[in-house]
């Protein structure tokens, strides 16, 4: 046998080690950041349940509780020069900014009245790519919205999880009155982010509002404790500032050559900085998407392309 032949084999024997052993280095090692890591990471995915293959609940929850009290550690955004798009036509600016693993943009819109909520036309039936459901209300931008659940295994968006308003209208209700965390705007463009269940979302005059969670900063008072347990990954947010602006914020992840992701810490970061005195984090992972002017402007993660989702928040061209 040849000495090529031989060190191919080696090489492949070690690559079938490493990929075999790292499940239980992470898991019953000695590194505990690493195994919180990548406990809470796998916990907020599309396939949460591969952590019970290695792991008790018992395990699970102490962890995840551990990693929410772990110290906070405040890293610097970084808003970089280069590539900012300023649309004074739709009152829109988009910024790059950068963290010490992730990159993202912001997009600020200065006339709240703008920003609607856009619904899959076949809700119940299929979800919709953000590019479609942005082209489909002639809108100039949008982001991914709101979580759904998927009853029937199909992935395909087509329920809307929580409440969803739109005009002022619930379109879509599964909460069987059990009050949820509602974000969305009311009647004054404001950004309200409260439990509410139907009747109080009608008192409350909301106009267009989805069902997600965590808060992450509310009347100017960060509510993310240590990492916020959630790991890291493809994030996406909303805000507003004191002056009626609207914060988008998307960050890519899952990319190890350009972006890993971000902590639920990281995006509330990202909303201090930018002066959000509320702020609320909307469906990550492969659902993170920012459109404008037609383009997908952030770096999806879904190999496949753009997810159907069921909602979105879309931003309407000045009138």
């Amino acid at each position: 046998m040849s000495k090529k032949r031989v060190g191919f084999y080696f090489l492949l024997f070690n690559l079938f080690f490493f990929l075999i052993s790292s499940p239980f280095i992470i898991f019953y090692g000695p590194f505990q950041s690493l195994k919180g890591f990548t406990v809470n990471t796998i916990l907020t995915s599309r396939h949460p349940q591969v952590v019970d293959f290695f792991l008790s609940q018992e395990k699970i929850n102490e962890i995840a509780k551990r990693n929410k009290q772990n110290p906070i550690i405040v890293e610097p955004v970084i808003h970089t020069k280069e590539n900012i798009i300023v649309d004074n036509k739709n009152h829109i600016r988009i910024e790059n900014i950068e963290g010490k693993y992730f990159k993202g943009k912001v997009m600020l819109v200065k006339d709240p009245s703008q920003v609607k909520i856009a619904v899959t036309k076949e809700i119940g039936t299929a979800g919709q790519r953000l590019s479609e459901m942005v082209l489909d209300n002639q809108a100039i931008a949008g982001i991914n919205g709101g979580g759904f659940y998927d009853p029937n295994a199909q992935g395909n968006g087509a329920f809307p999880d929580g409440i969803t308003v739109q005009d002022g209208i619930v379109v879509h209700n599964n909460t069987d009155d059990v009050e949820v965390n509602i974000i969305g705007f009311d009647n004054q463009d404001r950004l309200i982010l409260k439990n509410m269940n139907i009747i109080q979302v009608y008192a409350n005059k909301i106009q267009n509002a989805v069902t997600f969670n965590p808060n992450l900063i509310l009347d100017n008072e960060p509510l993310i404790q240590g990492d916020g347990g959630w790991g890291i990954a493809p994030r996406t947010g909303i805000g507003q500032k004191s002056d009626g602006t609207v914060i988008f914020v998307v960050i890519d992840g899952r990319q190890p050559s350009w972006s890993m992701g971000a902590t639920l810490r990281d995006l509330m970061n990202v909303f201090i900085e930018y002066g959000a005195v509320n702020a609320a984090n909307l469906d990550g992972g492969s659902s993170t998407e920012m459109i404008y002017n037609d383009q997908i402007i952030n770096s999806l993660w879904n190999i496949y392309g753009e997810r159907y989702i069921p909602t979105a928040f879309v931003v309407l061209p000045s009138n």
